[in-house]
């Protein structure tokens, strides 16, 4: 089954570049979606990253605006972030975890680490999972096993973004729309 043994192989080794090999030259539109082309898995077009989605992206403020035209490392820290997450997770959920982790108390730099050390720990658990799940006439049960999987963890993940957004609720620093950014806010874009 050499599809799902490339997938496997692409589970081991396909990951985003540490952050101190992001280009730390700026980058036009066009570099910018061939660059995230190779910052995480896919497979066909569905999950190409365009123009009009980083533009809404900026404009949504899940992603700090380009200095002129041109965008830099931690444009690209982001976007990686979001191309990842959104497979799973609503554009809401993504503003406050990237808020958090991004832009909260942690640098970009140390944000995108410990996003990549995760995400490194869940691509290494899933194709430890596949080893034993090869077999053509187990497609279903394997596709069942991991649609679980994703549930369980949704379920998971769900609750701790519950509970971050209270505790936020609770110290009065929800993000909200509309609303004008702070000092620090502003130093940290």
């Amino acid at each position: 089954m050499s599809d799902l043994t490339e997938l496997r192989e692409r589970l081991q080794t396909q990951r985003p570049v540490e952050w101190n090999q992001l280009p730390d030259f700026a980058l036009y539109m066009d570099q910018v979606l061939s660059y995230m082309d190779r910052q995480f898995i896919r497979f066909g077009e569905d999950d190409v990253l365009t123009a009009a989605m980083v533009n809404n992206y900026t404009k949504s403020g899940l992603v700090p605006r380009a200095e002129g035209k041109k965008y830099s490392r931690e444009h690209l820290a982001y976007l990686t972030a979001i191309c990842i997450l959104k497979r799973v997770m609503s554009t809401k959920d993504m503003d406050l975890l990237i808020q958090e982790e991004l832009r909260g108390r942690h640098s970009i730099e140390d944000g995108y680490t410990a996003f990549c050390a995760s995400l490194d720990s869940a691509l290494n658990i899933t194709a430890g999972e596949m080893a034993n799940r090869t077999d053509e006439d187990g497609l279903a049960d394997a596709a069942i096993h991991f649609a679980l999987l994703s549930y369980a963890a949704g379920v998971a993940s769900s609750r701790y973004v519950s509970l971050l957004r209270q505790q936020k609720a609770q110290a009065g620093e929800l993000p909200t729309k509309g609303r004008a950014k702070s000092k620090k806010e502003k130093e940290r874009d």
